[in-house]
């Protein structure tokens, strides 16, 4: 099993783009493709449901490339690259240079 550098539930900071320097939360991982909480947003013209009886246009996150992304890592206060250590059988997201070590959620 691959390991993405990037989980649901991580912080993570934007480091291109429109949103360059914003930092949020992951909602979902999509293959190659993340949306973070209020960055990205886009404005969607829908139709009234019975979820939405109004209708309008309603804004909502959309999707950044997940290379576009970093995990934020409070030690350094910035984002970092990550690798892959095995320990005892398991797989731990550790920081290159600080070494801090990210928990895996949803593990």
């Amino acid at each position: 099993m691959s390991m993405s550098h990037v989980r649901r539930g991580d912080l993570v900071v934007v480091t291109k783009g429109k949103d360059r320097g914003k930092r949020g939360k992951v909602l979902r991982v999509k293959g190659d493709r993340v949306i973070v909480e209020k960055v990205n947003l886009i404005k969607r013209h829908t139709k009234p449901t019975q979820q939405n009886p109004q209708g309008g246009i309603v804004e909502k996150e959309g999707t950044i490339a997940i290379a576009n992304v970093l995990l934020w890592d409070e030690k350094l206060g910035r984002g970092t690259r990550t690798k892959v250590v095995v320990e005892n059988g398991e797989k731990h997201r550790v920081g290159a240079k600080s070494g801090t070590k990210f928990p895996n959620p949803g593990l």
